[in-house]
């Protein structure tokens, strides 16, 4: 992954996200507080803005500057949690224009990292983390079977939708959602479905 594609990835989740606004937001007003969508969306505007208007030198100053960007710009939890995974991840990359794919399994690891710490959710409480988990393991997995980038964004991106399916007949046990007890049952977790929509778009670009 250079720059170029690094950036390219972020203007593909922003457009990703813009496109799926609505539905984040109908998933979200069914759970949670019904913003999800019109923050995201807000919050990754912001991030091509950035990009554009200083563009970063290496692929962890894009994941660093993406991550700030969604912090100083995104209200609720959706800022907090998006922007320390992507700050994590960037922080977490050598200083250098192009990066390994190897490289990118070690940033996003941390950045799984960094979301289970600051929220405190685990797989199976229906957060993002039910989509980032098994993204990151397969991801992980291709990478380590000898897969080249595209390869393993591809196989990060179907395991990500799958876990945020697999969030329908969860009983949420964080955040918001979990106030619903069992009436949180029966209902997809906005946050893993645009964690999808994030590996969506590496797998795009790659």
């Amino acid at each position: 992954m250079n720059v170029a594609l690094a950036r390219d990835w972020m203007r593909a989740a922003a457009d990703l996200i813009a496109a799926d606004a609505d539905r984040l937001t109908q998933l979200d007003s069914a759970i949670g507080d019904g913003d999800h969508g019109v923050n995201l969306n807000r919050g990754f505007t912001a991030v091509v803005a950035a990009l554009e208007k200083t563009p970063p030198e290496t692929v962890s100053d894009v994941l660093v500057k993406a991550g700030a960007t969604l912090m100083s710009r995104v209200g609720g939890a959706s800022g907090p949690l998006y922007g320390t995974a992507l700050r994590s991840a960037g922080k977490a990359l050598p200083p250098t224009a192009e990066v390994q794919p190897a490289d990118l399994a070690t940033a996003l690891h941390a950045g799984l990292d960094a979301v289970r710490k600051l929220g405190g959710a685990a797989p199976g409480d229906k957060t993002l983390v039910d989509a980032y988990t098994p993204a990151l393991d397969a991801f992980e997995k291709a990478v380590a079977g000898g897969a080249d980038l595209a390869e393993a964004a591809a196989a990060a991106s179907r395991a990500a939708e799958a876990g945020a399916e697999a969030t329908v007949p969860m009983q949420a046990r964080k955040g918001r959602a979990s106030y619903l007890g069992e009436r949180s049952i029966g209902h997809r977790d906005p946050g893993a479905t645009s964690t999808g929509l994030i590996f969506q778009a590496l797998a795009d670009v790659s």
